[in-house]
């Protein structure tokens, strides 16, 4: 599975072979590559992930969204059920949260290097529904058994398979759609998964409020459960595993049993899986430049709500709020990360002039919301810091309008960054994701253990002044994505080469 491609047979076909099977290409929609080594797909064969009806596309797509909203929801609805849990097992506050929250951002973490390789090499669909079946029991073990062991085996092996959906559907979504669309569906991905992230403590608080804290995990069980039944009904969406088998049936009715498919994912043997899959996310993360830097701010963007999880319901109590509804502001994170809508439109625009020029549509054109992003980032976060108590006591509606801006611009480097590198490395995209969600998870599970003590020691303006601080760093990133992004994805090997596969395999009229 190594970035030059398959080797060369060395029992090609004849071309009376060649002849004699043309009927069943034509009949199957498939050619030969121009040297005659491969069969590839052709323009336009229905087979193809992105040549499926749009009802496929819509079930399937929609499904593992879903999938993931509901995921991630609950990783961050261990924040209020630890903050319950740990009286009954006589816990303190940090190893409360490490169980109920951290080590299930351990658990993904790991999961987040070895799912993509296994999804690029081996499939989507049956690592969906494994992964989903095995989510709901341990969600079970952890809303049943009666004991801390069963909390944290139950926590870390979610949280291990909950990694399928967080960094698997970034390659699902490239599998089936050309790159005017993937904008679109990269953003309801991001804008499902971060509403998540911010709806799991409200869902939490109020389960718990109502019933106890382990019927978060119960129903959480529940709803997994029926949706594996459901992802039965989903089809495999990795082009180059849908070739092999039409190339399979191809060789069983024609009798020549030397054809092959041409399939950048083939994987000789298991050594070179585990040497080029499972430690591509790792390789891609320290020599890819773009892999590190969007790894970076994507972490710190997307931990900053598992830091919110800890950090906001103290600081809206202060204002007056009870347990309950202090979890409410989450609220304004998630109206933030739908004015991202506006953003689309604005990228739509800018895809169509493009294509009305006549020119080609590279990854750098679709940075737009990244670009506004990055500033609102900051400005968000230094509004928040100096509008909250101690230092300063104004009508909650200000600083929880500052939580519109932050969710707007979290939700921004979610979905642009995740777009620009499922672009930029199409078919290795799941690994360079991969290489994201390794960094993010670990700045997640570290990130609420420490909260409540920084924002204690100095004080919830001088804390939040310190994210808002590393944000504004974050502002020089655009331009330099924006006027260089093109010469270091040039330099690329990984990105020429994905870019390679997708020319020889393409099926698109327009874009990449």
């Amino acid at each position: 599975m190594g970035i030059k491609g398959a080797s060369a047979s060395q029992d090609l076909p004849g071309m009376e072979d060649q002849r004699d099977v043309q009927p069943f290409l034509d009949e199957y929609g498939l050619e030969y590559t121009p040297d005659g080594q491969f069969i590839r797909w052709s323009f336009s064969n229905k087979k193809h992930p992105r040549n499926w009806p749009a009802s496929r596309k819509i079930y399937d797509t929609g499904l593992i969204i879903f999938l993931d909203l509901f995921t991630t929801s609950v990783s961050t609805a261990g924040s209020a059920a630890a903050d319950h849990a740990r009286d009954e097992f006589g816990l303190s506050k940090t190893l409360a949260v490490f169980l109920f929250v951290s080590l299930s951002l351990v658990g993904q973490m790991i999961g987040g290097i070895i799912f993509p390789a296994c999804s690029e090499a081996f499939g989507r669909k049956n690592l969906y529904i494994v992964s989903t079946g095995l989510f709901s029991i341990f969600c079970l073990i952890v809303g049943v058994v009666p004991s801390i062991a069963a909390v944290a085996i139950g926590r870390f092996l979610s949280g291990f398979l909950s990694a399928i959906p967080a960094v698997v559907v970034a390659g699902s979504i490239e599998d089936m759609y050309n790159a005017k669309d993937r904008v679109w569906f990269i953003f309801l991905w991001a804008v499902v998964a971060n509403m998540g992230l911010a709806l799991g403590p409200i869902m939490s608080i109020y389960i718990i409020a109502r019933l106890s804290w382990r019927w978060v995990f119960r129903i959480s069980a529940i709803v997994t459960a029926i949706i594996t039944l459901l992802l039965f009904g989903i089809r495999e969406s990795r082009p180059s595993l849908v070739l092999e088998k039409q190339v399979a049936r191809l060789r069983s009715e024609s009798g020549i049993t030397n054809l092959k498919a041409l399939n950048p994912d083939h994987t000789p043997d298991l050594k070179t899986f585990i040497r080029l899959s499972l430690f591509r996310p790792i390789h891609l993360f320290f020599t890819e430049p773009i892999v590190f830097m969007v790894a970076i701010m994507s972490a710190v963007a997307f931990a900053l709500i598992y830091l919110f999880t800890e950090a906001l319901p103290p600081i809206y109590m202060s204002m007056g709020f009870s347990t309950t509804s202090s979890y409410l502001p989450f609220l304004a994170i998630c109206i933030g990360i739908l004015f991202g809508l506006l953003t689309r439109i604005q990228d739509h625009r800018i895809i169509l002039r493009y294509q009305e020029q006549g020119i080609p549509l590279e990854p750098e054109h679709k940075l737009l919301g990244f670009s506004i992003g990055a500033p609102i980032l900051a400005v968000g976060l230094w509004w928040f810091a100096w509008t909250i108590p101690p230092a300063v006591h104004v009508h909650w509606l200000i600083s929880t309008a500052a939580l519109i801006l932050i969710g707007y611009a979290v939700n921004e480097f979610d979905s642009v960054l995740a777009g620009y590198l499922a672009d930029s490395y199409m078919g290795y995209a799941a690994s360079g994701f991969a290489a994201v969600q390794l960094l993010r998870s670990s700045m997640s599970a570290a990130f609420p253990l420490f909260a409540t003590d920084m924002f204690d020691a100095l004080g919830a303006n001088v804390a939040s002044s310190i994210l808002a601080a590393l944000a504004t760093v974050f502002c020089i990133v655009p331009p330099l994505f924006n006027r260089h992004g093109r010469r270091i994805r040039g330099l690329s090997k990984f990105a020429k080469h994905s870019l390679q596969v997708y020319r020889e395999n393409g099926v698109d009229k327009h874009g990449f």
